[in-house]
């Protein structure tokens, strides 16, 4: 029973160092801030995460499942991908972990290992992986993995964290769509 008591206390506090994390920043939350939210003790913050570098880097982790984008034919996979990052960027809420670690890689060395590493897990590799499948030789795949990966990054930049508009989702979706398309294509 304690046990289950220990996981549903860690989420708690996963969850509220999530919502303010999203809502004030890396360097506005503390740990006594989060703590008082979920009702416990900054104690356990420590012993649960060693401390707000480590609750903060819990908090952020994200898993996105990449593997439908890569069902299909290549010539589709910009519409594909597209589909998928104007999805998540139109449903997930301001507090989204990946928004969150995005915004705070500029102030936090663990914060932008930790992007990168998302963004090698689950964008650069997979895509690299698949366009090797589809025929390329291995450096063209990478390159143009690449390309995506940057491209991606930098219109997520733009619409998400300097919140710049970029026209509504439909017509970001295409714009999106033709370019990944023309990247994968060379």
């Amino acid at each position: 029973m304690a046990f289950r008591d220990a996981a549903a206390t860690r989420q708690r506090i996963l969850e509220h160092a999530q919502r303010q994390f999203g809502r004030h920043g890396y360097t506005a939350v503390t740990v006594k801030g989060v703590a008082d939210a979920a009702g416990v003790s900054p104690n356990l913050i420590t012993r649960y995460f060693g401390g707000k570098d480590g609750l903060f880097l819990a908090a952020t982790r994200v898993e996105i499942p990449v593997e439908p984008s890569f069902d299909g034919d290549r010539s589709e996979l910009g519409a594909r991908l597209a589909a998928n990052i104007v999805r998540r960027w139109s449903d997930t809420p301001g507090d989204d972990p990946l928004l969150v670690l995005h915004r705070a890689a500029g102030e936090r060395p663990e914060a932008a290992e930790a992007l990168a590493a998302f963004l090698d897990r689950n964008s650069l590799e997979p895509i690299h992986r698949y366009l090797c499948d589809t025929g390329l030789d291995d450096a063209t795949a990478r390159s143009r993995a690449a390309a995506i990966d940057a491209f991606v990054l930098g219109v997520s930049t733009r619409y998400r964290i300097l919140r710049s508009a970029l026209g509504d989702p439909a017509e970001l979706q295409t714009w999106l769509s033709t370019t990944i398309q023309r990247l994968a294509d060379g």
